[in-house]
């Protein structure tokens, strides 16, 4: 793959890759750090692939590590307290964001590739290096959260109305 083919390809997944990011990260700063150190890596290790058919799935599993690894240096460099209260993107619906924000992390990212970026379940099991049924069984967990707290911001939201 030569660097025009690489640009063009990664430039066509850039906002995918950004959402995935946001979806680990809730920080649209460390987002743009994680796509381009994701993007520096990618170029780095571009003979690596072995299918370029599988670009996608492949960046995307670079980005996922990077992210992963700032994650660990967040949790060992900042308290919990000193970490900014996530922004959603422009075009969400706040309750469903704020609903996902609070999902744990294992549960988030497949929501997000799967709902949001419209992976199939097989492609997030390959990304996440995890079996289907457990993609599956991460799926249902974070509908059925999401499920209860947004019933519940309902329920809340109808009180204050009375």
């Amino acid at each position: 793959m030569d660097s025009r083919q690489f640009a063009q390809r990664a430039e066509a997944v850039e906002g995918m890759l950004y959402r995935v990011a946001y979806g680990l990260l809730l920080n649209q700063a460390d987002c743009a750090d994680a796509v381009q150190e994701a993007l520096m890596r990618a170029w780095e290790k571009r003979r690596s692939l072995r299918d370029e058919t599988r670009f996608e799935t492949w960046l995307t599993r670079i980005l996922i590590n990077e992210c992963y690894t700032m994650l660990r240096r967040r949790r060992t460099s900042l308290p919990l307290d000193s970490l900014p209260e996530p922004a959603a993107p422009p075009d969400a619906d706040p309750a469903l964001h704020d609903a996902i924000a609070r999902l744990d992390g294992k549960l988030r990212l497949p929501v997000v590739l799967h709902y949001m970026e419209g992976y199939a379940v097989s492609d997030i099991a390959r990304m996440l290096r995890l079996p289907a049924g457990t993609v599956k069984t991460r799926l249902a967990k974070a509908r059925a959260l999401l499920r209860i707290q947004l019933s519940d911001e309902d329920d809340l939201s109808e009180g204050r109305n009375r």
